[in-house]
């Protein structure tokens, strides 16, 4: 364990923040400014070694608001550019500022490869549910029947689950919070930064010119939290409600949602959360509970080992070539062959 003793003002730019006023982004700001001390110390990571890479929207202005290294992409390719970033530089803490058009539409399929391929990146994932920078087009991630500018009779598209599309693309690390819960979403980031590999926090964020209260049915207010989210936490019972009286059971293949003690339940009837399990199938399930039916789960979903990470196995490559290679440098490779002198 390191003890740069950083603080968040050491991650602090000087320039100024230019999200409308009530923008779900200021908290997630606030939150990875917190988070990244705490990773500092934990991973043994200088302040000059983090690099935050972004494509274009709202969320991609992140990188301006931190003093530390960072790359402004192209739509839908901050995936792509952090990609090369990692391998080529793989003791670099690479973090990817991203939103739900972004990464999920032009970018989607830069988004599901570097989860595939376990790039060793830590992916932001700031849902709103629209596109805000441009004023207000409907996202991959609308609700279905959205009335937007582009949709002015309501979408007739199923939305994306970006934890579905995570879990589904072999993701080994998934989590979600909501950009009011600034400590939760500190958390989260903490666990991803500790994570060897690929990992994804959906923060569900609310843009208020253009997608006002669009998570507000189940993340309004603090008494509409307690009643219709989850927070799981490996290891724990998952409960949930204002006095943690409602839990999840398995039953018949499926997630059941049971009051203790009514019917029968007890809290040895209510799962316990495991997030380091490998079956994706539970966790796919979490990932993909909606409200009504079910509360929605926020903190780690999914968080396992996977030995296989890109830009290390990466690395190891072009050292066994180096090692069994007659050519060492350009200076061999322009010697190596058929060679001539000119007089």
């Amino acid at each position: 364990m390191a003890d740069y003793k950083y603080t968040p003002a050491d991650f602090k730019s000087d320039q100024e923040v230019r999200w409308c006023p009530g923008c779900g982004d200021h908290a997630i700001l606030n939150a990875v400014q917190r988070a990244l001390p705490e990773i500092a110390d934990a991973t043994d990571t200088p302040h000059n070694k983090f690099t935050f890479v972004s494509g274009i929207g709202c969320s991609s202005r992140f990188i301006y608001y931190m003093k530390t290294f960072g790359f402004h992409s192209v739509h839908g390719r901050a995936n792509a550019i952090a990609t090369g970033v990692k391998t080529a530089n793989p003791d670099l803490s690479v973090w990817v500022a991203t939103g739900d058009g972004d990464s999920l539409a032009i970018g989607g399929n830069h988004f599901i490869h570097a989860i595939r391929r376990n790039v060793d990146l830590n992916l932001i994932l700031f849902n709103n549910e629209i596109y805000g920078l441009t004023k207000g087009q409907y996202s991959p991630t609308s609700k279905l029947g959205k009335v937007t500018k582009t949709s002015p009779y309501g979408t007739v598209e199923k939305p994306f689950n970006p934890g579905e599309l995570v879990i589904g693309a072999k993701g080994s690390f998934f989590a979600r919070s909501i950009d009011m819960e600034v400590m939760l979403t500190k958390d989260c980031l903490v666990e991803a930064a500790k994570h060897k590999g690929m990992s994804v926090v959906e923060v569900l964020q609310n843009c208020v010119i253009f997608n006002d209260k669009t998570h507000a049915l189940f993340a309004g207010d603090k008494a509409t939290r307690a009643q219709h989210t989850i927070t799981l936490r490996h290891g724990e019972k998952m409960l949930f409600g204002a006095n943690k009286e409602k839990g999840l059971v398995f039953e018949n293949m499926k997630l059941k949602v049971v009051t203790i003690g009514e019917d029968g339940y007890t809290l040895d009837h209510v799962l316990t959360h495991d997030a380091h399990e490998q079956d994706t199938t539970l966790h796919a399930m979490l990932a993909a509970m909606k409200y009504p039916e079910y509360p929605v789960a926020v903190g780690v979903i999914r968080n396992v080992d996977d030995p296989c990470v890109y830009d290390q196995a990466v690395a190891r490559q072009v050292e066994e070539v180096k090692a069994s290679s007659k050519i060492k440098c350009m200076d061999d490779l322009l010697h190596s062959g058929a060679t001539w002198e000119v007089e």
